[in-house]
């Protein structure tokens, strides 16, 4: 091969390198310009207001200046889990049952000896699924945020710019809403938003890390594969032509990028697992009962450095009361990136795209029926003491009854958790894609709701807590216990039609609200901080 041909060569694979880099369009090639932004990237990559569909637009036509296109599922499943997540709080709110699964918490190797109310255990089954979702789709989000601001011509500092900064922010309101809502006797109250900041800055930043290796590697390799190819060949006698020694750079360039864009996917995988099972690790008795005293006393309580166990393990002292470390919660940001990736991979059709995360559902689901009947990844082995299991001492706890086969740990959040959650979390994403749009665009009230996210949240805390507390006065039922966090004696109220009204009342005044904050951040750049919310 002459020295002419060769330098075209090398500067053919660089160019198909430069076009297929990670960085710029997620290592992908042929990405439709579809945009699921969440609440703080919604219509930026094209600088306006994104038109709708609700699966991958796989027109191949399409080109980054194109208008951009939102997919509705992830935005529809937002919505619904915040509807989910007011049904939650509202029980909080007026306490009108034990807020768990069981009276006792549903905490690591805190033994449990009586279910909840029917009602109050199905309601608590599925609103398991809200802080999961929200991570996950936090991850995800993660991916299409990156890929947006790209095409604005944000630079790597940007982004991590905006991501620390966004973190400050949520740790901000984390304490305000902790000295507001316990009258300043609560100074941090980690009741998710602080998890959801730290796990989207390390969501972020992985992204990053990441595009940065796959680079590196897919340059690394090309010249591998470009010798790999050309001995493989038969070739002319006769030295071949330019045109040939390009067509072998861009097949050898194509090679390395799915190479190095599966070894990353590879690394989320690993990642994910190890986030998901080090809570199962680092438990002081590995999820085991030991005895009734063992396992209630160690469940909330800090080693004696707060500033440690903040980030992996639930704890309560005087001032600090953080129930979500941003560690254990990982495993769902990290498996959201992962999601975000594959889905981008090609331009998949809704069918196809729907059908694989369908399938995904179903693996997570059996590996949670495996948890069951294995008895694998539980923080709560041995913890089961209902009427149902000290008849039947002999049996498989988790097979004794149904309630016993869906209870779950979520503090911290156990493999049985995180693979329930998740299995039912990826149904309702297939299930939202499968809809025709014409049918998912009637879904007005949790389009809204989803996304204002952030705002609906912080608001729907005032709205719950404060007519909560009027009702309470005026309908409650003292019990003779402590409320812990206002030291005032504890009050219930029972009432379900009380209940379902307080959640209908404060869904009611919220859609206008979310609606009004949706349009208004609208007009805001795409580094505005209002956009945050």
């Amino acid at each position: 091969m002459s020295k002419n041909t060769l330098s075209g060569a090398e500067a053919r694979r660089d160019r198909v390198l430069q076009e297929t880099n990670f960085e710029s369009e997620a290592g992908l090639q042929h990405i439709p310009p579809v945009s699921f932004t969440d609440e703080e990237s919604n219509g930026a990559a094209a600088g306006g207001a994104p038109s709708l569909s609700n699966g991958n637009n796989t027109s191949k036509t399409s080109t980054p200046a194109a208008s951009t296109t939102r997919v509705l599922a992830p935005d529809l499943l937002r919505g619904t889990l915040m509807v989910l997540m007011a049904m939650d709080h509202a029980v909080v709110a007026i306490r009108s049952w034990d807020h768990g699964q069981a009276r006792e918490s549903e905490g690591d190797s805190v033994p449990v000896s009586e279910w909840n109310r029917p009602i109050g255990y199905i309601i608590r089954t599925f609103t398991h699924l809200c802080a999961p979702g929200f991570t996950f789709l936090l991850g995800m989000g993660v991916v299409y945020f990156g890929r947006s601001r790209t095409r604005l011509g944000w630079s790597t500092y940007q982004m991590l710019r905006h991501f620390v900064i966004r973190a400050v922010v949520l740790t901000l309101i984390t304490v305000l809403m902790g000295l507001v809502m316990t009258g300043g006797k609560i100074w941090f109250l980690n009741a998710v938003l602080f998890s959801l900041a730290i796990d989207y800055v390390l969501a972020g930043v992985l992204w990053l890390i990441l595009n940065k290796i796959e680079t590196a590697m897919a340059h690394g390799l090309t010249p591998f594969f470009v010798k790999a190819i050309e001995n493989g060949e038969r070739r002319p006698l006769l030295v071949g032509s330019s045109l040939e020694d390009e067509r072998n750079t861009d097949k050898a360039s194509s090679r390395a990028v799915a190479v190095s864009w599966h070894f990353s996917n590879a690394i989320l995988l690993v990642l994910a697992g190890v986030a998901a099972w080090w809570n199962i690790w680092l438990s002081p008795t590995h999820g085991h009962c030991q005895t009734e005293s063992l396992g209630s006393s160690q469940f909330m309580k800090a080693s004696g450095n707060p500033i440690v166990d903040i980030w992996f393990w639930p704890f309560l002292t005087e001032h600090v009361m953080s129930g979500f470390p941003p560690m254990a919660w990982l495993s769902f940001a990290i498996m959201g990136l992962l999601y975000g990736r594959l889905v981008q991979i090609r331009p998949l059709s809704s069918a196809r795209l729907n059908s694989s995360t369908l399938l995904a559902a179903l693996a997570f689901f059996l590996l949670f029926a495996f948890t069951r009947i294995f008895r694998f990844g539980n923080l709560s082995e041995g913890c089961l003491h209902m009427p149902e299991h000290v008849a039947n001492p002999d049996r498989n706890p988790y097979l004794t009854s149904v309630p016993s086969f869906f209870y779950v740990v979520k503090y911290p959040p156990d493999v049985a958790f995180v693979c329930y959650t998740m299995s039912v979390n990826l149904s309702l994403l297939a299930l939202f894609g499968a809809l025709p749009l014409s049918v998912t665009k009637r879904f007005t009230i949790l389009l809204t709701y989803g996304t204002s996210a952030l705002f609906f949240y912080l608001v729907h805390q005032l709205i719950l807590f404060s007519a909560g507390a009027a009702i309470a006065h005026f309908f409650g039922r003292k019990t003779g216990e402590t409320d812990p966090f206002t030291g005032e004696p504890g009050v219930v109220v029972e009432s379900l039609w009380i209940y379902w009204g307080l959640w209908a009342t404060a869904l009611t005044i919220l859609y206008p609200l979310c609606k009004w904050y949706g349009a208004f951040k609208k007009t805001k750049g795409p580094d505005s901080i209002w956009r945050f919310f």
